[in-house]
């Protein structure tokens, strides 16, 4: 090698981009800026794809307010449209100016495991499901639910929640928990402190993209946000983190179409929307976070026999 060519051989560039002795959420190197792009850009271009659709469906329906907060069937599409495309956008990001192999995004360093995404989506919507009984008992107003009915604007949004909503949910996890997470945590070496800077950075940055200025509902994306990152931390993959996010969305947004007493129904992310009813749902984010300890500290176990 000569001279010239060894002065281009800088630390980035002569270590690898993975480091796979490092657990996964702090595995990745990169230079400081690039973490920037990847946590910044994806949401932006969804924002901007969501106001775009938002406006061609306003033209399709002829809504005089597209940009208003009730969804009709075509708006949620657009909605979960646009999030799954940034999710998407992020990994091609971070593959391109990182050189990161994408499988490495989605589980490191074990390979992804279709075993651990069916346990956990069966778990998540135990859990879930039990959380949402939980608020009917004893908080029934709190979600905004009036009646149970059934038209056909409720058999449009069931459709396209079963078909849609999975592509939103694995979207932002793509975005926050697969991207920015471990793209946070490369601005610090050593390994506990990365990844409390890429949980916080990501779970921040998960609550500010959904929009309120609520202190309950901003305190309740943060606790989604960040255990979903543990859930991915202890796990070493995102099969946990995409299968609670899938559960949680397709089962709540479908209590909240069948209770919206046949009607397009609204998201109130307003101050004062929130109220204490959201502590219940925290509580079922971190059973979450326990059960995936649970599996995995068993699964380490009888591996290592």
């Amino acid at each position: 090698m000569n001279a010239g060519s060894s002065r281009l051989l800088t630390p980035e560039h002569s270590r690898p981009a993975v480091d796979n002795s490092r657990p996964f959420g702090a595995h990745l190197r990169m230079s400081w800026w690039k973490p920037l792009v990847i946590i910044l850009v994806p949401p932006l271009a969804m924002l901007v794809l969501q106001v775009l659709l938002y406006q061609i469906v306003g033209v399709i329906e002829g809504s005089d307010d597209p940009m208003s907060a009730t969804f009709t069937p075509l708006k949620f599409l657009a909605v979960n449209l646009s999030i799954g495309a940034a999710g998407a956008l992020a990994i091609l990001l971070l593959v391109w100016i990182a050189k990161v192999p994408w499988r490495s995004l989605i589980s490191s360093p074990r390979a992804f495991d279709a075993r651990r995404l069916t346990f956990y989506l069966i778990g998540a919507a135990l859990l879930v499901g039990a959380g949402i009984g939980v608020v009917a008992l004893v908080a029934p107003d709190a979600p905004g639910w009036t009646a149970f009915g059934v038209t056909g604007t409720t058999v449009g949004m069931l459709v396209i929640i079963v078909l849609s909503t999975p592509v939103q949910a694995v979207g932002e996890e793509l975005m926050f928990r697969t991207a920015a997470l471990p793209a946070a945590a490369s601005w610090v070496r050593a390994v506990r402190p990365a990844l409390v800077v890429g949980l916080v950075v990501s779970g921040l940055g998960f609550a500010v993209v959904h929009g309120s200025a609520d202190p309950w509902l901003f305190g309740y994306y943060t606790v989604i946000g960040i255990s979903t990152g543990l859930m991915a931390i202890i796990s070493r993959g995102i099969e946990a983190p995409v299968a609670f996010h899938v559960a949680n969305n397709v089962l709540f947004t479908t209590v909240n179409t069948v209770m919206a007493d046949g009607e397009a129904f609204a998201i109130d992310r307003s101050t004062d929307s929130g109220d204490a009813s959201l502590l219940i749902l925290g509580a079922v984010n971190i059973a979450m976070v326990v059960l995936v300890w649970l599996h995995e500290r068993r699964a380490r176990a009888v591996s290592s026999r």
